[in-house]
């Protein structure tokens, strides 16, 4: 990330527009977009004295945030032209701290499945994946350093993964979902994206409410006992691979098995892990849970808009209105035992390591499948997927990193690490 002395905000904004001009009509990253304002912010950021190390810097917001000088539309006709009086909480922190708002990117529809109109900058035929989608292809792309997403099953691992850019999920509850779309209090999490674990650690800065670990759905995260860098040596992961492993393509699969022996042959110790047995339902619990959820947060628009609705969203809808009550019950009494039993299953390991999508990006007729994904947003943990490793097509294939509730700051520094060593 340039410093302010290199470069001027309006000069990187600038920059960032012209990108934009050049390669927008092809990829299809942005639901609004003020040039003019952009650049004005980008003069008052830098007429004054800088107020944090993001000062001046641009940064995109995924079209569920709201945002007060801008347009809040969620992907979906149904809420075309609704202005917000306020930003997001998340928005509103970042202004606070300096950056600039450049625009808003696209969402897949109510941040959930149906392909969006963004494709994948490497490859327009293949899908950036969702429902971050516009936010991993604009910062993927060039066009802007930092991104907002969110994740309440993979809408931020898994686009990272495919775009081929750091994407971070952090401790649900850590920062502050006041003014974003909601679908899931217990899952709902804001996500961001950027082309460093470095620059992931400036947002967090911004982002981070005093006490992450304590989420916000009211469960007490234990604390992390964070690796502190090179000086203690290199970290050690988890190998764990999910009883979901038979879904990864020969890509996916390659890709965290080749990741594994570059850090082991870094000095990481790389221990292959088989979780508890209850481990094995979290992912349909997430799903169960999801699908409740969603059918009560978005059930206003599935009375009075339903014709308006994807089928795919509405099969959700349906889903979660059929769910009873005690196999909901069920589904968040599982998430709860296997959060606590989360640190005696991985005692000594700094980082799980696991695939963070299928495989490479698949055809833009889908947004790709999120199971590796569900299991640690039902858990709270945070999550990032590491950029490096590449598939059969020559398409980016992410690793995800998962750690501790709470250690945030700690995973951030172990994906620095890791993403070094995968550079080679």
């Amino acid at each position: 990330m340039r410093a302010l002395s290199e470069l001027s905000s309006e000069a990187l904004v600038r920059a960032c527009l012209e990108r934009i001009e050049a390669r927008e009509p092809v990829v299809g990253a942005w639901a609004f977009l003020d040039a003019e304002a952009a650049l004005a912010q980008a003069r008052e950021r830098d007429a004054e004295a800088p107020r944090s190390a993001l000062h001046g810097l641009p940064f995109a917001v995924k079209d569920i945030f709201d945002t007060a000088d801008m347009p809040t539309e969620y992907g979906s006709p149904i809420h075309a032209g609704r202005r917000p009086r306020v930003d997001a909480a998340c928005v509103r922190r970042l202004r606070e701290a300096g950056a600039v708002v450049l625009g808003k990117t696209v969402t897949t529809e109510f941040a959930t499945y149906r392909p969006p109109r963004t494709v994948n900058p490497l490859d327009p035929e293949r899908t950036p994946g969702g429902s971050s989608s516009g936010s991993a292809a604009a910062v993927a792309d060039g066009m802007v350093p930092l991104a907002l997403g969110s994740q309440t099953a993979g809408s931020t691992i898994r686009p990272a993964s495919f775009c081929g850019c750091f994407g971070f999920k952090p401790t649900h509850g850590a920062v502050d979902l006041g003014g974003a779309l909601r679908l899931s209090a217990r899952l709902d999490t804001i996500g961001a994206m950027a082309r460093s674990a470095a620059d992931l650690e400036l947002l967090l800065d911004a982002l981070l409410d005093p006490a992450p670990g304590a989420g916000r759905s009211g469960a007490e995260h234990p604390p992390a006992a964070p690796w502190s860098g090179a000086d203690a040596g290199a970290p050690r992961f988890a190998l764990v691979r999910t009883r979901h492993w038979e879904l990864a393509d020969t890509s996916g699969r390659a890709a965290v098995e080749r990741a594994a022996a570059l850090l082991e042959a870094a000095g990481a110790e790389v221990a292959e892990t088989v979780l508890p047995a209850p481990f094995d339902g979290l992912t349909d619990a997430q799903t169960t849970i999801m699908a409740f959820d969603c059918a009560r947060s978005l059930a206003a628009e599935r009375e009075h808009h339903g014709e308006r609705l994807s089928v795919p969203l509405r099969e959700l809808l349906d889903q979660g209105a059929a769910t009873g009550d005690d196999e909901y019950r069920d589904a968040v009494a599982l998430a709860e035992r296997c959060r606590a039993q989360l640190g005696e299953a991985l005692a000594g390991a700094d980082a799980i390591l696991t695939p963070a999508a299928i495989g490479e990006a698949p055809p833009r007729d889908s947004t790709g499948d999120p199971v590796f994904c569900r299991a640690w947003t039902l858990l709270g943990t945070p999550a990032v997927s590491v950029p490096g490793m590449s598939g059969e097509h020559g398409l980016p294939v992410g690793i995800q990193l998962v750690g501790a509730p709470g250690s945030d700051r700690a995973l951030l520094a172990v994906a620095a690490w890791t993403a070094a060593q995968l550079r080679g």
